[in-house]
């Protein structure tokens, strides 16, 4: 990831070292904040993709969120939090959910909140990915 981002993760070693994600984002003014509305797994027609599976709906709504973010003149680098949304109670749906979202952030593990949740809002839909992003104003 770029190293020119306005998003500085924080660490803190009086908490668990064992999860996937910073604990706290800082990004110092001037900044331009962007709040992306949670990305679907949507094609250019307004279809849910990969009906039923929850690794090909995750890929489908992290391409679009790259691209929702892009719109804005930021990238994946310049996110400062995500919320997770999976339609499961089973935690095995939220790890594979969990695992795509993470091959696309990479090194950028900003603080992120996982959420089973019992209907997301399109049809056949399980997951979405919202997001908030700074860059540097």
């Amino acid at each position: 990831m770029p190293t020119n981002s306005g998003v500085r993760l924080i660490r803190n070693d009086r908490l668990a070292q064992t999860v996937e994600y910073a604990y706290a984002a800082v990004a110092d003014a001037p900044v331009r904040s962007i709040w992306v509305a949670g990305a679907c797994p949507l094609d250019l027609d307004g279809k849910t993709v990969a009906v039923g599976d929850y690794a090909g709906q995750t890929h489908q709504v992290m391409r679009n969120l790259v691209t929702a973010l892009e719109g804005a003149g930021a990238s994946l680098a310049d996110v400062a939090k995500t919320t997770v949304y999976v339609a499961s109670s089973s935690r095995a749906d939220l790890v594979t959910a969990w695992e795509v979202y993470r091959e696309y952030m990479g090194e950028h593990d900003v603080p992120s909140t996982l959420l089973g949740v019992a209907v997301l809002g399109y049809n056949d839909q399980l997951v979405e990915v919202e997001a908030v992003a700074v860059i540097p104003g």
